[in-house]
């Protein structure tokens, strides 16, 4: 089955055409980032206008590359939720409108459920169950994977995701759009153990996320560090910018940590997978690889341009799903907030992937 995905859930336009077997065919993958670090943030309205403008050429870019015709695609998956409604519908509506004149099915996928598979597309993908963890501006999830569609929630924020503290603490660091990257490159510079801030929700039992606290502490160090120099006639300098940001850093990796163990202890598994933009980070990888392989488990995650949203993780998940005789009705559908645990299952949960 060949499938042509599109994401179009919030600042990023992705397509991207799966063959059940012979893997991914192309992806082609158009940011706005640009566009929105003029304003510090993704403004809902200009992020769906710009969908509108790239996607429909971007899905003719990809079908040229993969070497194949709309005569040749068995099925489109698009992004149904969770997202910006009008983002959402930018995709929902061209690929259910497409999937309707080409005469082939089509289905909504859940954007989370693309960022949990997304590491299936790696030469060495976890199998199930494993114990995922997702991270993103939107959403933190720990959550017990026992197949696709087979999902229990273990844990999530309370507040504040980890991507979304990211991108706030940017902010009172005086860092551009998008955060989490410009958090992360300033803390490279950092001295560890100046500063400790704390672990959030750590001290109790539970697989819960609290990130809103951490936010505040930052900010009020901030403010005394500020009075402090502002005091000498100085300005708060760079050095202390950045042992700022690695206190904080380590703070959202080492709970996320503590989390994850607790999660992989309580479950008895021995496979973790982290997806989303956040698990790009670099230092969180690697205290979860150190962690896991102590617990006697393993690490998986996908390569860095499949962590952040885009076309082939839906296109992936839309293959499994339309294979399984799973699709939609006619009608468009899309969902701002969405269960993971209210999708259906596969019955038969063998991957159609490449060999």
């Amino acid at each position: 089955m060949r499938v042509l995905g599109i994401e179009t859930s919030c600042d990023e336009t992705g397509v991207a055409v799966y063959d059940s077997e012979r893997g991914l065919l192309a992806d082609a993958l158009y940011s706005q980032v640009a566009m929105h670090a003029e304003y510090g943030g993704v403004i809902p309205e200009l992020a769906s206008r710009d969908h509108v403008r790239k996607t429909l050429p971007m899905i003719r870019e990809v079908l040229a590359q993969a070497g194949v015709e709309h005569g040749d695609i068995d099925g489109i998956a698009y992004t149904a939720g969770p997202g910006l409604m009008g983002a959402l519908l930018v995709g929902a509506a061209l690929g259910r409108s497409l999937a309707m004149a080409w005469g082939v099915p089509a289905i909504g996928i859940h954007h989370m459920e693309g960022h949990l598979l997304a590491p299936m597309l790696e030469e060495d993908p976890p199998r199930f169950p494993f114990v995922a963890l997702l991270v993103s501006g939107g959403h933190t999830q720990l959550v017990e994977v026992k197949g696709i569609g087979q999902y229990r929630l273990l844990g999530e924020s309370l507040d504040d995701a980890a991507g979304e503290a990211f991108d706030k603490v940017a902010k009172m660091l005086g860092l551009d759009y998008p955060g989490g990257p410009r958090v992360a490159a300033l803390a490279e510079r950092g001295q560890a153990g100046r500063f400790v801030f704390p672990r959030p929700m750590t001290n109790r039992p539970g697989l819960d996320f609290s990130f809103s606290g951490l936010k505040t502490y930052v900010r009020n160090t901030l403010a005394e560090e500020t009075e402090q120099v502002l005091a000498r006639g100085e300005a708060l300098d760079e050095q202390t910018r950045a042992d700022i940001a690695l206190a904080f850093e380590e703070a959202v990796v080492q709970t996320l940590l503590i989390k994850c163990r607790r999660a992989l202890q309580q479950t008895g598994m021995q496979s973790l997978v982290i997806a989303g933009g956040v698990s790009a980070n670099t230092r969180l990888r690697a205290a979860l690889g150190e962690m896991a392989t102590k617990q006697g488990a393993r690490l998986y995650y996908a390569q860095l341009r499949f962590c952040t949203d885009n076309g082939a993780m839906i296109a992936f998940a839309g293959c499994q799903r339309l294979a399984a005789g799973q699709e939609d009705d006619l009608q468009i559908v899309t969902r701002p907030r969405w269960s993971l645990e209210s999708l259906p299952p596969i019955d038969d949960t063998a991957l159609r992937r490449e060999s």
